[in-house]
């Protein structure tokens, strides 16, 4: 658990797994083909993330088209591109609309989520390996009282199956020998908000319930497998895409509840600028949980110092003891497909900046 160089999940995808995805989706490249190119570009991530001496890896998310893929394109039911339009935009102003998926149809399984990028990530590393997985309150956003309820007449029903979708999923995982599991919850951060609470509104959702439910309902997930010895992290950030956010603000309003009465042993938080807020939301983490300091940015292409790093985990040391912090990014490097606006060379300079401050500041 007390893993000091920690990474988030994505990694830019190569340009040449970007066009074997589109030829493949387009029927020009067989399956078998382009499963050799997925696994070559899972080779390099990994090989990149070892050579910069991180303690955590994952396979980057090569086989994702999104950071939520695994759960849309494992499961019959959602519309890939129908569902709420967010807009993410820069300090520059500009402005890019996303369309998120929506559940149209009762969900079916088609296959595991992530048992092969497991499988294949546990034969390449020594390392411990880590897999992603969103939570109860991301998927709660592809649900539209408009357009789901066919389907789902209400959220609660919807979010049931995703509980035991995602148990099951854990419950595999688990079994192939998976020690650390990340689940992707950016949606608590974008209740910070209040145009995204609006939507919520809009859409049949109680911003203020959704919260507890979703608490109450990512506990579900845990429960039994928190007490096996596997490592829960929650990671939160406020939204990234091509290097564009669609929230601000720091962790003050969900800080006592997200951090008092969820099961995560880790939390892995964005805080890589002013947007994030301060470290004083940190007092609620309770005694037996670990900090990972997202402190480098994923977004940008400047390149953080070692002493500018080290300044800002004593300064969240006021609030959790060193022991237990550790060292991240503050996000995926490319949460979609596209990536964000960083070249392969900084984004490879800013991991093995994660591990060598880690090792500098924690031996």
């Amino acid at each position: 658990m007390y893993y000091r160089s920690d990474v988030v999940g994505s990694l830019l995808r190569p340009v040449y797994l970007v066009e074997a995805r589109q030829q493949y989706e387009a029927g020009q490249l067989s399956a078998a083909e382009f499963k050799r190119i997925e696994d070559r570009a899972v080779d390099e991530a990994i090989q990149l993330q070892e050579e910069a001496g991180l303690e955590v890896v994952t396979d980057g998310e090569q086989r994702r088209y999104a950071f939520f893929g695994h759960l849309v394109e494992a499961m019959e039911g959602f519309d890939k591109f129908g569902g709420w339009a967010i807009p993410f935009r820069d300090e520059e102003g500009r402005e890019n609309l996303v369309r998120r998926p929506i559940v149209v149809e009762k969900l079916r399984w088609k296959r595991n989520m992530c048992a092969e990028e497991f499988t294949y990530l546990r034969a390449r590393t020594n390392r411990v390996g880590k897999v992603t997985l969103i939570s109860t309150m991301q998927a709660a956003v592809y649900w539209d009282k408009n357009k789901s309820t066919s389907a789902y007449p209400t959220i609660e029903s919807y979010l049931a199956d995703i509980v035991d979708i995602t148990r099951r999923e854990i419950e595999e995982l688990i079994r192939l020998g998976c020690t650390y599991i990340q689940i992707d919850a950016p949606q608590y951060a974008a209740l910070l908000d209040p145009k995204i609470r609006e939507g919520y509104r809009i859409r049949g959702i109680d911003p203020d319930r959704i919260v507890d439910q979703t608490i109450e309902l990512d506990n579900a997930v845990l429960d039994g497998f928190d007490k096996q010895g596997i490592v829960f992290g929650l990671h939160i950030c406020r939204g990234n895409n091509q290097s564009m956010f669609y929230a601000s603000g720091g962790y003050d309003p969900i800080a006592e509840k997200v951090f008092r009465k969820t099961k995560f042993h880790r939390f892995l938080l964005e805080y890589d600028d002013e947007r994030s807020g301060t470290f004083e939301p940190l007092r609620f983490v309770p005694e037996d949980r670990i900090v990972v300091l997202g402190l480098v940015t994923t977004k940008k292409m400047r390149l953080e110092s070692q002493d500018e790093l080290i300044q800002r985990i004593k300064e969240a040391a006021k609030y959790v003891p060193l022991e237990r912090l550790a060292l991240s990014p503050q996000c995926g490097f490319a949460s979609t497909w596209e990536g964000n606006r960083i070249t392969p060379e900084v984004q490879c300079r800013k991991l093995e900046l994660v591990a060598r401050t880690a090792r500098l500041v924690w031996g």
